[in-house]
This record gives structure tokens, C-alpha cells and sequence, in this order.
């Protein structure tokens, strides 16, 4: 490299440096090599450095060799040629260094220039890029300090940048996801090999909503050891926004439930806790729309759901608040309306029940919106939200979205409203011909009738009881097959038809006769197609007992509940075949005599039937329940017996006791 008279520049020749050497009088220029000259063009060799280098932007390199000359210590420096105008080449970029040497010639400068071109247009395509797609970069570096290479924090945020995570920012995390931002970030720097970061979560904008952005991060490896992160963010509101409606949407158009109450019950599920940490549905009282300016105006709790982390909800018994002018006038205008109030109460009054009152003092409540629900332009009722602990009061955005996602469950809701008009409907029907029993001289009679609790059971069971011409009481029980409003309108045609013929028929015309004539008729008028009946008549004699004479098409057969020993069912040879099934099939009727205090029972299988046990475990519940409870008035016997049923089918009872003698 070197000699005893100086460097020698031929050491230089083949490097892919631009290398020239300057030395002498006027810092002459003695040295090139082919890279130099390749890079800058020939340059006369021997000619003083400002005759060499005449380039309008050659000023920036000489005055690095004129403060090495005055330092004495090596410098370097970055710059760019500009190509001529309407040159078609770009520009390019070089970093120079000079330092001092000793030549054959004396003391000189070394300058070196490297071609920096392809990694300068490199970077500045990634900083275009990332300003393009509207990202925030930054940089975390071992020591926790992190720096924004692409700003855009102050302007999301409204306060500048901290270059410690522990400086202010953090706070603007929404509380929700705080957690879950550290989990992230634990995961992917700290319990394992480095690997990419990647979380969403929302920060607090600068007119306080929130704003969801996503974050990616890489580290960065030299040495195998991480020496920095390197992370872009994202605002993704309005993707996020545009996912989550769908999603929820699609969520709510899936709701089904056969009542209004459990209509509501999923729609609940499908706002909490994605919108709102609490959700209660209240329908209203009144169906009259507009609400009767001086009628007091009740709504009933039917649906509750609270996100995980809050007390439960008190239970649903059909809590009630009369209607406050607050809530008159937010129904009326059918705006939703945010109510603010300090953690701990006080709760405005007379927004929602008593018991929820309570629940959202308990739960750290510190709002209550009330969003009014609408279904063919009726108003139902209004669901109230709340923000609870340390979520925000929801703004204008997510009391829009909830309110749109609860516009959307109206299908559902139509459904249910239709459902439960039905049902009304054929309730109606039932219970028009269910008439009370009459009066019996030397007996009790009482019947009753349950509908199921779920809203598409609304079928045909019936019960009857009359006296006959002759004196003698005929008790009827039955079920037309279907649970709607046609099996209810067959079950009144079979009941008034089995009535009729047994008036009708004559002393020589017993419950087979009747039964037989009955199939006969439903049968030829096609009035239902699958029907099960007993029909029972009663005879009192003269020593006090009761003959009972029945014919059972099918149906569960009659509970005898003797004064003294066990219950137990009355099968006689065995039950005939259900009605509208065999034509012309000659029925059988059983005989059987009652004691003074012997109770007779008839009931439909929704009493005993259910999907997880058998029809004679059935039995012999009732049974028992019959035994315990065998001396209580027959009302009260009722309502023991109704007990053991699930109430998922309607369920008809007729109970028949002879009094004892006196």
C-alpha cells in the first residue's frame, strides 16, 4: 500500500471505490482510478483541484478537504448529483470521505466516493409507501425508547409523541383493551424467540371517541439479538366498523324464539358485549301507539345480559316502572338518548325498574342509554344500555351502530309478535269452549286448563263435563294431534261433536257407542285427522258409591286416587286405537265402581310426557304426586298434580271426588 516515499496509488486500481488523490502545490490532482473516472468523468491529472474539479456541485467534497486540511482528521459526508436538464438519466447519490495522506509527492488527501444510488431510491420508495397508505412507523429500541419515523400520533391523538410508553400515551388505550395489548406484546417479545407483534385495539381520538388501529410489528435482528422493533399502525375504523355490522347483523337476522321474551333473550346476547357492557330489553304494557296521554303506562323487564366481569343481572319476574315523561318523550321521538351520572349513583329515577336501579348502582354504572324499539312503526318498548367501571360513555357512533343492529332484529321480532298473536287466538278459542263444570248433588268437580309455556304450543287438548238427559254426568277428555291454530279450531269441532252425540244418543247408547259414532262422523266430515278421547260417565247409586262406565280411544287412561291406598290407573282390557284411524272399529267400554272419598282423575299426556323420560315414568310420578296430596281440596290437588309437568305441551285436567256420607 505504501512505500518509504509515500502511498502508492496503484494500490488502488481495481477497487470498486472511486479513488483520487491530491497532493502539492494548489492540492494537484496526481491520482484516478478507472472507477473515478467511470463515476465522474476524465479529469486532468497534474491540474490544481479547483481547475480539475470545476462541477457546480463540486463545492460540497472541497470543503471537506479544506476543513481536513485545517483539522487534520478525516471526514465524510453524504450528497447527490443532479443529472443535466433533459437528461433522461435520475439522480444520483454518493458518500464521500477525505483523509490526509502522505504521497510520493508529500503530504495529500485521499478521497473516496461510493455510489449510495440503489439504497437511497430504496429508502425513499418505503417512506413514500408507508406516507401513502396513511401508517404511522415507529421504532422501539432495546432501552424502551421508542421514536416515529412516519408521524401521525399528535395528529390522531391531539398530544405530542412520548418517546417512553410510560409517559401519557398509554392511557389513551381504550381500558377494554389494555389487557389485551400487554398479552400480545408479552407474547411475541418476551416469552419466547422474537417473533411478529400484532394486536388491535382502540385509542382515544382527539374529540374523545375511539378509533380502532391496527399495529404490526418485526424485530429487528443484528448479531442474532434483537436491536430494535419496527412497527406500523393503522387506522382501520371504518373497516372494523363496516366487519363488525355485518357480522352483528348477520347475528341478529339469525335470532329465533318462538315468544317475544325469548326473541329478546338472543337479541341481548348478540349486542353484549361486543356494543354495550349491559343490555335490557322493557316492552311496554299498552299496544295503543301513540301511548294514552293520562293512562298509566307500564314496561316489564323480559330480557337481561351483562358482559362478563359485572354482577349478574337480577332475576327476570316481570319487574315493572311506570313510564316517566323522560321515557314518554324519548318513545315519542324515537331518538335515543344517553343518560350520565357518577359511578355509585344516583341513577336517574324512573328510567328502569327498582331492582335495575340497584344493579347499576352495584356495577359501577356511569351511563344509561335508552333506545326505543320499533317494529311496523309500533313502538314495543326501548332497550336499555350501560357503560359500567371504566368504559367510556358510548358516543354517537356506537349508540347509531346498537341502534341499527336493533332496528335489524324487527324479522325476528315480527315473527314472534305473529307467533304470539296466534297463540292469543287460538287461547281464545280453547278457553271459549273450556266452560266451567257444573254442579254435582254428592260430588266435586273441577277442571283446569294450562297452555304451554312455549309460544308455538298452542294445540287441541279439551276437557268437558255435562249431565246427560237421564241424569247421568258425562266427563270428556281429549287432544286433537298439532300444536296451532288449526288443531285448536278441530279441537272445538270435536268436542261440541262428542257433546252432541252423547246427548243425543239415548238410553240404549253407552260411551262405545258413542265414541264409535264419533269416529264415524269426524272421519266422513275430515274434521281432524288424529284424535285421542275418553269419554266417562258417572252413575250415583244408592249406597252411596259411583259407577263409572268409559270408553278410551287411545288417550292416557283415567288415575283413580281411592280414599285409602295407592293410585293406580284405570286400563280396563286395554285402550282402543285413537279416532280417525280405523274406520269402523268396534270400540269396548270398562265398568268400575267408585268409593265415597274416591277421586277420579282425567288429564292429557302433556301432564306426563316429556323428551327425557319414559311415558310410564310419567305415570308413576303422578301417581305419586297424587298419593301425597289425596285429601286437599280439588282446586289445590290441581295445582300439586300440574307440578310434575315441564309445561312444554298444554295440559287439561278434569278431577271427579265422591263425597263421603255424613
Amino acid at each position: 500500500m505504501s512505500t518509504e516515499s509515500g502511498l502508492d496509488p496503484a494500490v488502488f486500481d481495481d477497487t470498486v471505490a472511486a479513488v483520487a488523490l491530491l497532493a502539492g502545490p494548489g492540492d494537484r490532482l496526481i491520482y484516478t482510478n478507472s472507477a473515478f473516472t467511470r463515476m465522474f468523468g476524465p479529469r486532468p491529472i497534474g491540474a490544481p483541484v479547483l481547475e480539475a474539479f470545476p462541477d457546480p456541485d463540486a463545492w460540497r467534497f472541497l470543503s471537506v478537504v479544506a476543513d481536513v486540511r485545517a483539522t487534520g482528521h478525516a471526514r465524510q459526508v453524504a450528497g447527490a448529483r443532479e443529472p443535466d436538464p433533459g437528461a433522461a438519466e435520475q439522480a444520483r447519490y454518493f458518500v464521500y470521505s477525505c483523509s490526509p495522506v502522505v504521497t510520493r509527492e508529500g503530504a495529500g488527501f485521499l478521497l473516496v466516493a461510493m455510489d449510495t444510488s440503489a439504497e437511497t431510491c430504496t429508502l425513499q420508495r418505503y417512506e413514500a409507501l408507508v406516507s401513502a397508505v396513511s401508517q404511522m412507523v415507529w421504532v422501539m429500541r432495546t432501552d424502551g425508547t421508542m421514536e416515529e419515523l412516519v408521524p401521525g400520533w399528535e395528529k390522531l391523538t391531539g398530544i405530542p409523541w412520548r418517546p417512553h410508553a410510560d409517559e401519557g400515551w398509554y392511557t389513551h388505550i381504550h381500558p377494554r383493551d389494555r389487557e389485551r395489548l400487554r398479552a400480545a406484546w408479552q407474547a411475541a417479545a418476551v416469552d419466547g424467540p422474537p417473533d411478529v407483534f400484532q394486536c388491535t385495539f382502540r385509542v382515544r381520538a382527539a374529540d374523545g371517541s375511539y378509533r380502532h388501529m391496527a399495529t404490526r410489528g418485526v424485530p429487528v435482528l443484528r448479531d442474532g439479538r434483537v436491536a430494535e422493533w419496527i412497527a406500523a399502525t393503522a387506522d382501520i375504523e371504518d373497516t372494523w366498523g363496516a366487519r363488525l355490522r355485518e357480522r352483528l347483523l348477520a347475528q341478529v337476522a339469525a335470532v329465533s324464539g318462538p315468544s317475544l321474551d325469548e326473541a329478546f333473550a338472543e337479541v341481548v346476547k348478540v349486542v353484549v358485549p361486543e356494543l354495550t357492557d349491559a343490555c335490557l330489553i322493557l316492552l311496554l304494557s299498552s299496544e295503543e301507539w301513540p301511548l294514552p296521554e293520562r293512562a298509566r303506562v307500564t314496561a316489564r323487564r323480559v330480557a337481561s345480559a351483562t358482559r362478563p366481569g359485572l354482577p349478574a343481572p337480577p332475576a327476570l319476574r316481570g319487574q315493572r316502572v311506570t313510564l316517566s315523561a323522560a321515557v314518554r318523550d324519548i318513545l315519542e321521538s324515537r331518538t335515543p338518548h344517553t343518560f350520565q351520572f357518577p359511578a355509585g349513583g344516583p341513577v336517574p329515577p324512573d328510567l328502569v325498574p327498582v331492582v335495575t336501579e340497584r344493579w347499576l348502582v352495584a356495577s359501577g354504572a356511569t351511563s344509561l342509554t335508552l333506545i326505543p324499539l320499533v317494529v311496523d312503526d309500533i313502538v314495543l318498548g326501548y332497550a336499555a344500555t350501560s357503560s359500567n367501571g371504566d368504559t367510556p360513555v358510548p358516543g354517537a357512533a356506537e349508540t347509531e351502530l346498537l341502534r341499527d343492529v336493533l332496528r335489524h332484529a324487527q324479522r325476528p321480532i315480527r315473527q314472534a309478535l305473529d307467533l304470539q298473536q296466534a297463540r292469543r287466538t287460538a287461547l281464545g278459542l280453547q278457553r271459549a269452549h273450556l266452560t266451567c263444570p257444573p254442579t254435582v248433588p254428592g260430588a266435586d268437580l273441577t277442571a283446569c286448563y294450562a297452555p304451554a309455556s312455549s309460544a308455538d304450543e298452542i294445540g287441541g287438548d279439551w276437557y268437558d263435563a255435562y249431565p246427560l238427559p237421564d241424569g247421568t254426568l258425562a266427563l270428556d277428555i281429549g287432544d286433537v294431534a298439532g300444536h296451532d291454530l288449526t288443531a285448536a279450531t278441530a279441537m272445538g269441532q270435536m268436542r261440541s261433536m262428542l257433546r252432541a252425540l252423547a246427548y243425543s244418543g239415548g238410553p240404549g247408547s253407552g260411551p262405545a257407542q258413542v265414541l264409535a259414532r264419533l269416529d264415524e262422523v269426524a272421519e266422513g266430515l275430515d274434521a281432524a285427522p288424529f284424535t285421542t278421547a275418553v269419554h266417562a260417565r258417572l252413575n250415583r247409586r244408592d249406597d252411596g258409591r259411583w259407577l263409572l262406565v268409559w270408553s278410551n280411544a287411545g288417550h292416557p287412561p283415567p288415575l283413580l286416587i281411592p280414599a285409602h291406598g295407592d293410585p293406580y290407573f284405570l286400563t280396563g282390557s286395554g285402550e282402543d286405537p285413537p279416532l280417525c284411524v280405523v274406520p269402523g272399529f268396534a270400540r269396548t267400554a270398562h265398568t268400575h265402581l267408585l268409593e265415597p272419598g274416591d277421586a277420579l282423575l282425567l288429564h292429557t299426556d302433556g301432564l306426563i310426557e316429556t323428551p327425557i323420560a319414559s311415558l310410564d315414568d310419567g305415570q308413576r310420578r303422578l301417581a305419586a304426586q297424587a298419593a301425597r296430596h289425596r285429601g286437599e281440596p280439588l282446586p289445590e290437588l290441581l295445582e300439586r298434580l300440574q307440578e310434575i309437568s315441564d309445561h312444554r305441551d298444554d295440559t287439561a285436567m278434569i278431577v271427579f271426588r265422591a263425597r263421603r256420607s255424613r
